[in-house]
């Protein structure tokens, strides 16, 4: 029985370093040599392909490298389940998790690599504020303004301003590891939609070209945001922002269809006929061609009017005499006069298409939402502006759920700038009005509000009042309660997903080895044990399931065996028994109540067993589990571990 311990692979997050080269041993064994890849060998073997200019086109500032290592490197943390502060956790699919979302990403990726279909960021925009994502989430705030030069012996030395350096760097600094991990969590067919406005658009667009490949680049969608204003602009009134979009594989994306919004049904589609009842109102279009159709001798022939009049094209039609034909018949033609009694003639475009609603392709250009209804929104959940400044509304968010998630699947949409929670409050409000199952993943950072502070104490307050801590994760929770409970109002009859799991981010339930030198003895005696003392059956599993690469969402059944609690996690992909004590004459009964239990799942791969290593009476008592297992596996092996 092997014992899992902080160096293990089952201790980490995915090592992306570890797998890269498990690629290049496979591609180009003949360039790896006892374990290290050699530059000049591969190449060799790349031939002509490999770049090795100094100067190149592309974007590059100071701290690049420690980006992408900081993105290559594994995270020990963990995240631990919180119950008591989540929403219908035993059926809920959805998470919000809070820590820094560098290392959430990284937790994340074992379990969700290829998953999401939907990623919506809205970071911070450069304002030339200090930026309060860490890269050590240990010490969140402090340590990353170390890293970044804003702290020097622990006093503030400046702000992220226009005229330093860093204006643009340490917003690269901080978004470059985060996007080159969340590309991992994509789908092949799955899109990335990035808010920025001005500032960093250009960088934006630069650092998506690198890390996603400037031929996943889709588009980029200008979001009027208000619709009016100015009287405090000195030149331009900018009232626009950005929204880039990638995908993962644009080879591998569908044509992009969305509904037609309310508005355009009914200022479009004002024309009723018998059809009405099946096909709904109709809008007419000119069966006349354009100038840009090809010239084709077929399609200029006479189509018969209602009073005999024949009418001919002033050039051709769009359709043959048969397609004509056929629409005449089923009364699919419209024909109507102008001021000197002339026909025209136009097709019929009915709102439903074979019992479908039409849809229509997305414009660019997104100029019927603003800013003003998301603080109408947050009024509305929260009773005060104040508390969310600048949110994003509910029904962009909803927009772009229609341009990259189904109706009908449960695809995952993963925010990892969560702020003001919309994008969950769009996930559900759009399953309520569309159908569907979308899922979310939200992650915020635990940032403290600083109660003294004119744009933050009235959210300070807020949280104070309901007797929570002062930060914006809290605030995000709330948002959530609420806003489902403004959904379920406005759609009674939906019974979809309104809950979420909440999860925080947290060092690893396995104990490091950390001697104290003034006490060799006692740390000897305190590692005996080798999970912290503080931690509970439930956050070592859930720490399980993710270096396991389980989604933090599969389903969990728990049985007395032998009088000892045994889970089984993801139809028998985990099993597990922590028990603090395991007797010698309890071993046999569990591990046949184990085995049994196994080969009733039936489970398509292999099951990984753990137990707590310090339980077993002896050596003794821990080989006879194990041999037990082995011998009982049958064709679907067991992988026993001890914590």
């Amino acid at each position: 029985m092997k014992k899992i311990d902080a160096e293990d692979a089952l201790a980490k997050s995915a090592d992306v370093v570890a797998a890269n080269v498990d690629q290049l041993k496979v591609l180009f064994p003949e360039a790896v040599k006892e374990g290290k890849i050699d530059f000049d060998v591969l190449k060799q073997l790349l031939g002509g392909t490999v770049d090795d200019r100094e100067e190149r086109y592309g974007l590059n500032w100071h701290g690049k490298r420690r980006a992408r290592q900081l993105a290559l490197t594994p995270s020990t943390g963990t995240l631990r389940p919180c119950p008591e502060e989540s929403v219908e956790w035993d059926t809920t699919q959805n998470l919000m998790i809070e820590g820094d979302n560098l290392e959430v990403l990284k937790l994340l990726q074992k379990s969700y690599a290829g998953k999401v279909k939907l990623i919506y960021i809205d970071p911070p925009y450069n304002t030339g504020r200090d930026f309060v994502y860490p890269d050590d989430f240990r010490d969140p705030i402090r340590n990353y303004k170390e890293l970044t030069g804003q702290l020097e012996a622990g006093r503030a030395v400046s702000s992220n301003s226009e005229a330093s350096g860093r204006f643009h760097t340490d917003w690269l600094n901080m978004m470059y590891p985060r996007l080159k991990i969340a590309r991992e969590c994509l789908r092949t067919d799955g899109l990335i939609f990035a808010s920025v406005d001005d500032n960093e658009l250009l960088s934006m667009r630069a650092l998506m070209d690198e890390i996603f490949g400037a031929e996943n680049f889709l588009d980029t969608i200008v979001w009027k945001k208000r619709y009016g204003g100015g009287a405090k602009e000195k030149h331009l009134v900018t009232i626009h922002d950005y929204i880039v979009v990638y995908a993962k594989s644009l080879s591998d994306v569908a044509d992009i269809y969305v509904p037609l919004s309310d508005e355009a049904v009914d200022r479009y589609y004002t024309l009723k006929d018998e059809h009405y009842e099946k096909k709904g109102p109709f809008r007419t279009h000119p069966l006349e061609s354009m100038k840009s159709f090809e010239e084709r001798v077929n399609l200029k022939f006479p189509i018969k009017a209602p009073d005999g009049t024949m009418v001919m094209p002033k050039r051709q039609w769009r359709w043959s005499r048969e397609r004509v034909a056929d629409a005449q018949a089923d009364g699919s033609l419209y024909f109507s006069r102008d001021r000197e009694g002339n026909w025209s003639v136009s097709s019929k475009q009915y709102l439903k298409d074979d019992g479908e609603q039409r849809e229509t392709k997305f414009f660019t250009i997104i100029d019927d939402v603003y800013s003003q209804h998301a603080t109408n929104e947050i009024v509305s959940i929260f009773g005060d502006a104040r508390i969310f400044p600048f949110p994003k509304p509910t029904r962009l968010i909803q927009k772009l759920l229609d341009l990259g998630t189904s109706n009908g699947d449960a695809d995952i949409v993963l925010d990892f700038f969560a702020g003001s929670g919309t994008t969950a409050h769009a996930v559900m409000a759009q399953n309520a009005a569309m159908g569907g199952n979308r899922k979310f993943i939200l992650v915020q950072l635990p940032e403290k509000l600083e109660a003294e502070s004119r744009d933050q104490g009235a959210a300070a307050a807020f949280c104070k009042g309901l007797k929570r801590p002062l930060t914006i994760s809290e605030l995000t929770k709330e948002r959530l309660k609420r806003s489902r409970e403004h959904i379920k109002r406005d759609f009674p009859l939906f019974s979809g997903d309104f809950g979420f799991r909440v999860f925080k981010l947290d060092t690893s339930n396995v104990r490091l080895w950390d001697p104290r030198r003034d006490d060799i003895a006692g740390t000897l005696d305190e590692s005996v044990e080798h999970l912290k003392k503080d931690r509970t059956e439930q956050d070592i599993l859930f720490e399980l399931l993710l270096k396991l690469g389980l989604e933090l969402t599969v389903p969990t059944e728990e049985k007395k065996i032998a009088g000892k609690t045994v889970y089984n996690i993801g139809a028998g992909t985990l099993m597990a028994c922590l028990d603090t004590k395991i007797a010698a004459k309890d071993v046999e009964k569990l591990a046949h109540g184990i085995a049994d239990w196994h080969k009733e799942l039936a489970p398509a791969g292999e099951t990984a067993v753990v137990f707590r290593d310090s339980a077993f009476a002896d050596d003794v008592a821990k080989t006879n589990l194990t041999a037990i297992l082995a011998q009982a596996r049958e064709d679907r092996p067991m992988i026993v571990r001890s914590l």
